[in-house]
């Protein structure tokens, strides 16, 4: 398997964080990436550097005069008289504005939906690495590659076509899955991060040609609290194709491998030529998010499930915070989803010839 990974990604490293009314350090740390690289090397990935893109890789997923946004987002913040080191949003249009203001101010009202997208002098560049190595990834499957994974920091399921969101701000599997349309009719997207998908769920919602199924802590109870219910199943052409099966929050093993039935049972039926597979290991009953009661034995058969499948996988790496447990976790479930991702070998004469 390749691991697709960016150095880039760690330069970003915003330092507050609002939790509970507490502002505290920032979560999604770089040490992260690490501690998910040491976890690929685990499972013996070959590591390889991300592809650069122009911005068509953004067509149908981002709108560009958000990408503009992120890209000139700091620099427009440093013109601020007394501007901290870090833009975070003060304001949002809570009902429709009578006009669209330009001032940065403004700006990071309509793009940065909650606290936790910090923009700093590094965050575009971290940003646009982690989107070119899930786009890098899905490249290797649409030529060829059975399975790639990409070690993707920020994370990306959060983002909506125009807004950060959740510590996401570009959305890689979203991109993933549309650089997969190049070579495939359909595509799907299975997201098993402890949080819903909600920007995954949006980009797609009037589409056919993306199945998208969430299995996440309930979000009557959890972030993103307003998206992820069993209701909402796509619009117009999208009538269908979008599947949520939200668990209660502390859910372990068996509750999440049930979920994961009816979600491998709907895929199979929609027929993708490829999979992403939105992978949050924040599920885990260690993580410092307390969402889901997953064990390291639970993430390996998870993955041996999906892989069941035998489609043409690319795994983005979502959520899955700092502790002990975070590089063994990635590498068990990489080196699960490998050793059962081949089909078995028929013993029928018949079967073997037509293979």
């Amino acid at each position: 398997m390749k691991a697709v990974f960016s150095a880039a990604q760690l330069a970003h490293a915003p330092t507050r964080f609002l939790s509970k009314g507490n502002i505290v350090a920032y979560p999604d740390t770089p040490e992260r990436a690490r501690a998910l690289l040491e976890g690929a090397r685990q499972a013996g990935a070959s590591i390889c550097a991300s592809r650069r893109f122009d911005d068509t890789i953004y067509d149908g997923v981002h709108n560009l005069n958000y990408i503009e946004f992120l890209r000139n987002a700091f620099e427009r913040w440093q013109e601020v008289d007394g501007a901290g080191p870090e833009l975070l949003p003060s304001l949002r249009p809570v009902v429709p504005p009578e006009f669209r203001s330009n001032n940065i101010f403004a700006a990071a009202g309509r793009h940065l939906m909650d606290f936790s997208c910090a923009i700093t002098a590094h965050t575009w560049k971290a940003a646009e690495a982690s989107a070119m190595t899930a786009v890098t990834a899905a490249d290797l499957v649409a030529k060829g590659d059975a399975v790639a994974y990409a070690l993707c920091r920020p994370p990306g399921h959060h983002a909506y076509n125009n807004r950060a969101g959740g510590f996401c701000y570009l959305n890689n599997s979203a991109l993933a899955a549309q650089r997969l349309l190049s070579a495939n009719e359909r595509v799907a997207i299975l997201d098993i991060d402890v949080h819903h998908g909600n920007g995954t769920q949006s980009i797609f919602y009037r589409r056919a040609d993306v199945l998208t199924v969430s299995i996440h802590a309930d979000p009557r109870d959890y972030y993103p609290f307003y998206w992820g219910l069993e209701a909402e199943m796509g619009e117009a052409a999208g009538h269908g194709m979008n599947l949520n099966l939200p668990l209660p929050v502390g859910s372990g093993d068996e509750t999440w491998l049930e979920a994961l039935a009816t979600a491998l049972e709907r895929i199979d039926d929609f027929d993708p030529g490829a999979l992403v597979i939105a992978l949050g290991l924040d599920a885990h009953e260690a993580d410092p998010l307390q969402g889901g009661k997953v064990t390291q034995a639970g993430f390996a058969r998870l993955a041996m499930e999906i892989a069941g499948l035998y489609i043409p996988t690319v795994i983005v790496q979502e959520g899955g915070y700092l502790t002990e447990h975070l590089a063994d976790n990635l590498g068990m479930f990489l080196t699960a989803f490998e050793g059962a991702h081949e089909p078995p070998v028929s013993n029928d004469p018949e079967e073997a010839a037509k293979a």
